[in-house]
């Protein structure tokens, strides 16, 4: 029971964790993030095993992890707050073409990743092309671009 109960609290502790680090955080993965993730990866697994390394131990905590997982996906269907409250909702950037600095700033999202994103997506290669950029919940950032008169 002990395993369960550190496997649901580090599960909520690494899920609050990465709300709070911004959904850029979940969509440009650096060298460094990976190397972040990786030491986290392991310091976690070692507050929810101790010193219990059984096999039997890991399938509880692999059981423990996913239902969470299910568990809070039915939360968030059930209760759309909790899914905007988890997942975030999205951020208008640009909106008829003015750049919202504040949000620029609250999201750490900088004009050139938003020109990449423009060039990726829609290849518009200028700021004045661009009618809205939103940053989407999954970290993305959306574009839509003037039409053509």
């Amino acid at each position: 029971m002990e395993s369960v109960i550190r496997g649901v609290t580090m599960y909520l502790v690494l899920l609050l964790i990465i709300r709070l680090s911004g959904r850029r955080t979940l969509s440009q993965m650096t060298p460094f993030d990976l190397v972040l993730t990786l030491m986290i990866s392991e310091t976690t697994q070692q507050a929810m095993v101790r010193e219990d390394h059984s096999i039997a131990n890991a399938v509880i905590l692999i059981v423990t992890l996913v239902a969470s997982d299910i568990l809070l996906s039915h939360v968030k269907r059930w209760w759309p707050a909790a899914g905007k409250a988890i997942d975030g909702v999205p951020t208008m950037l640009i909106v008829e073409g003015q750049v919202d600095e504040r949000a620029l700033k609250q999201s750490r999202i900088e004009m050139t990743d938003i020109m990449e994103a423009a060039r990726q997506s829609q290849g518009i290669p200028k700021q004045s092309e661009i009618r809205f950029a939103i940053l989407e919940a999954s970290g993305n950032i959306s574009i839509i671009p003037f039409k053509e008169s």
